[in-house]
């Protein structure tokens, strides 16, 4: 039997056991965050699927798991014998999960969740589709504790001073800054449960996370100290000396909920919905005014300071290097060695790591060679790694965490001769690419509105992307950094203007499943570009530098300012990377970035 049809069948035990009518589980953990450790990777534990976006719903006759369009050929494949059925999200004849649980619940029935990784978000969606047919929910319903016998235990690194000169400001102003920001929101208190927006503010980093540099923790800031709830022996000494000095005390991980029990009625709290989970929402006695809004420090840490800036620059120069590297050793190496989609992953890896203060990936490297391309979050593993000929389209999409800035970087290349429509495809994605990076745009102007720049070439010909136009990227932080980014209307996230120091991903694409995916990457920085009797308008400056493959050009599609972009910008690769280049390297580049 499929161990995931096991594990489905311990959990129906529990269910009946408990008369739990259906039990819901979330992708996530106590943080809610994109990136989870190991000990709360229970969607993929229970039903082998290993995609960022999944809600799981088990009922008595019944197990699905939602996801987006993004995973939708991975789940399949990864469900297969499990006993979980897929159910697409955004897909009008598939309901979703809410949906779902609203049409088959009966009434007075009893749904169990884990309170600890269900949002006071998805909570009050819950609770409203639901009410009407008095549906109990048990947010202490932990099925899964008692049965994950080899489960993970929660990570314990060291955390570690993230010095000024890579961050451009001392933990004391910002902590400054947030005070000020609560006086003007008349709140008593924060409650912080994002960890990078506590990174942020102390000025630390951590490995917890295979790729973000975070340690797990909670704090609650005040007007007269922080409380940071980690445990003691992840915060070194010296460090913890430097806390006391500015008042931030450290307390045991687990009593964040003992201490937000014990806050003062009448006084107020401000928390942010969609990263607080139910457990600790609930532990707030009665009397205390909540204020639910995005964080202080997730607005403040979106707009990078003026050190930042200039290391960021400074970070795309080494990390385009590594890629230059990379595609150059591809290019030599493809026909006589074999090379797969995991050691190239691994070998971009090793260009990165030799470059300074680069201390690994950003994300899970996507290398996707033909089909897989067509996959939009595909990683390779053993199961599915496919040899690289030279031949066919191959898609890059990597990063590198460097005490200096995250990277974010995306090539499609092709390793062979590209037909007419794979040549089409890959400069209508291009266009899109160019015509977004070279808008002008007044002050107050959000991402939704800049959508249909990536798109409108793709729409012209018929074709689009069922993912997001562009992310915020974080300073050794996340690779994908609210509260800004750029896509459709639907998302909460685009309905904030941009604002200068926004660092900004680029990235239309196209996918053709079961041939190929290309998608073109550039990170952006908001910039000021002029004021005048009409308002004050902004700009983007392209800050990833590597050259992008004209074998897959089709010039005639490309009016005459984005051949201009693409050559001016090609001139720029050359001149930045050519110096952490080897000869032959340099005359490589110099083909590759010649004007067309």
């Amino acid at each position: 039997m499929n161990i995931s049809r096991t594990r489905l069948a311990k959990v129906r035990a529990l269910m009946k056991e408990r008369d739990i009518d259906a039990y819901i589980i979330l992708n996530t953990d106590p943080h809610l965050g994109e990136y989870i450790p190991g000990h709360w990777r229970i969607v993929q534990w229970l039903t082998g699927f290993t995609g960022s976006s999944a809600v799981v719903i088990i009922a008595k006759k019944f197990a699905g798991l939602w996801t987006d369009s993004r995973y939708f050929i991975q789940a399949e494949e990864q469900l297969s014998g499990s006993g979980f059925s897929l159910k697409k999200l955004n897909v009008t004849s598939e309901p979703i999960w809410l949906e779902w649980l609203g049409e088959n619940m009966k009434r007075e029935s009893c749904i169990g969740v884990d309170g600890r990784i269900f949002s006071m978000t998805s909570l009050e969606k819950l609770k409203k589709i639901l009410g009407k047919n008095k549906v109990r929910i048990d947010l202490e319903c932990d099925l899964i504790t008692e049965i994950w016998t080899e489960r993970p235990p929660m990570p314990d690194s060291i955390a570690f001073d993230h010095n000024i000169i890579f961050c451009g400001k001392e933990r004391k102003d910002k902590i400054t800054e947030v005070r000020e920001q609560m006086i003007k929101m008349r709140v008593d208190s924060h409650l912080l449960t994002s960890p990078d927006d506590i990174m942020w503010l102390l000025n630390i980093r951590g490995n917890d996370l295979e790729y973000s540099p975070l340690i797990l923790a909670f704090a609650i800031v005040t007007q007269d100290q922080i409380l940071l709830f980690s445990e003691e022996k992840k915060i070194p000494l010296k460090l913890a000396s430097e806390f006391d000095r500015i008042d931030i005390t450290i307390l045991p991980y687990v009593e964040i909920s003992l201490i937000l029990s014990r806050l003062k009625k009448g006084s107020f709290l401000l928390l942010t919905p969609e990263t607080t989970n139910s457990s600790l929402f609930n532990s707030i006695q009665e009397g205390v005014n909540i204020v639910k809004d995005i964080s202080i420090p997730t607005h403040l840490k979106a707009v990078k300071n003026s050190i930042e800036i200039e290391n960021i620059r400074k970070v795309m120069t080494k990390d385009g290097a590594a890629l230059t590297k990379f595609l150059f050793w591809l290019e030599k190496n493809v026909e006589s060695n074999t090379i797969t989609e995991l050691s190239a992953a691994g070998k971009l890896l090793e260009f990165r790591l030799q470059q300074s203060d680069c201390i690994g990936s950003s994300f899970s490297t996507i290398a996707a060679y033909k089909e897989h391309g067509a996959l939009v979050h595909y990683s390779p593993s053993t199961g599915s790694n496919s040899d690289l000929r030279a031949e066919g389209i191959f898609l890059i999409d990597s990063g590198g965490q460097y005490l200096d800035g995250t990277t974010d970087i995306t090539r499609t290349v092709t390793l062979g001769k590209p037909n007419h429509v794979q040549k089409s495809d890959f400069t209508l994605v291009l266009k899109g690419m160019i015509d977004l990076a070279i808008s002008k745009y007044p002050v107050g102007t959000k991402g939704f509105q800049l959508d249909v720049l990536a798109r409108k070439a793709l729409w012209d010909n018929g074709l689009n992307y069922g993912h997001g136009t562009g992310h915020g990227v974080g300073f050794f932080l996340n690779v994908h950094e609210g509260p800004y980014s750029i896509g459709t209307c639907s998302s909460e996230s685009n309905k904030f203007p941009l604002e200068p120091g926004i660092i900004i991903s680029d990235e239309p694409a196209i996918y053709r499943a079961g041939e190929y995916g290309i998608r073109t990457e550039n990170l952006l920085l908001v910039s000021e570009d002029e004021k005048n009797v009409f308002g004050h308008f902004l700009k983007f400056e392209t800050l990833s530098l590597c050259y992008i493959d004209t074998a897959l050009i089709e010039k005639s599609l490309l009016d005459q300012l984005e051949l201009k972009w693409l050559n001016s910008y090609h001139s720029i690769v050359y001149e930045k990377l050519s110096p952490l280049l080897t000869d032959e390297e340099k005359k490589w580049l110099k083909v590759k970035t010649k004007e067309i």
